[in-house]
């Protein structure tokens, strides 16, 4: 069986939101919770949990679950550092991991049918990148296969696994996730989300 792990973005100092939107309630549960919860029952076998200035709070809200909380002390350069932490990480705890699964947590509906869904394409497929399609891109939730775990570790600071995925069209798959298009920035995007 091959070895998936997942690097779950929850370092964003939530500037536009004023609070850490990490930790907001949806469907009774908080969205870096829900995000480990779907990558746990989808099979991941170790869940890295990217965090920034919140670290504590994250540590508290999921301290009985699976996820391993990895601090990022150059979270403020951009989302490639975390990325960069979450992948170092996995590869240091579980260097015969196949396979990684690119998430962030403010996207709501992101669950583990999505998840397995990436995974399942990937074997499918055979490709080495598996994105998700929605608003007329291609973003995360993500696979990256381990051919492309230099390339992650390569990327500028300021640059995201969306990168990745444009410069590499030819090796890329793609599930449907229309909900993917909902995430939260604002306090205005929770408010539409939960009302």
């Amino acid at each position: 069986m091959r070895s998936v792990g997942a690097i779950i973005l929850a370092a964003g100092g939530s500037s536009r939101f004023g609070q850490p939107k990490q930790l907001l309630p949806f469907r009774e549960e908080s969205l870096v919770r829900r995000a480990v919860r779907a990558a746990a029952e989808a099979g991941c076998g170790r869940i890295a949990v990217v965090a920034g200035e919140q670290r504590d709070l994250i540590e508290v809200e999921l301290r009985d679950t699976a996820a391993f909380v990895i601090h990022n002390p150059h979270w403020q350069r951009g989302v490639g550092t975390s990325i960069r932490s979450g992948l170092q990480h996995l590869r240091n705890a579980q260097p015969k991991v196949d396979a990684v699964i690119v998430l962030a947590c403010d996207q709501p509906f992101v669950d583990a049918r999505i998840i397995s869904a990436l995974i399942t394409m990937r074997d499918d497929s055979g490709k080495s990148i598996v994105a998700s399609r929605y608003a007329k891109t291609l973003g995360v939730p993500a696979l990256f296969d381990r051919s492309c775990f230099e390339a992650l570790l390569a990327l500028p600071d300021e640059s995201g696994a969306k990168a990745l995925i444009e410069s590499r069209a030819g090796d890329v798959a793609e599930i449907e996730f229309e909900q993917g298009a909902i995430d939260i920035d604002t306090p205005d995007d929770f408010v539409r989300l939960t009302s």
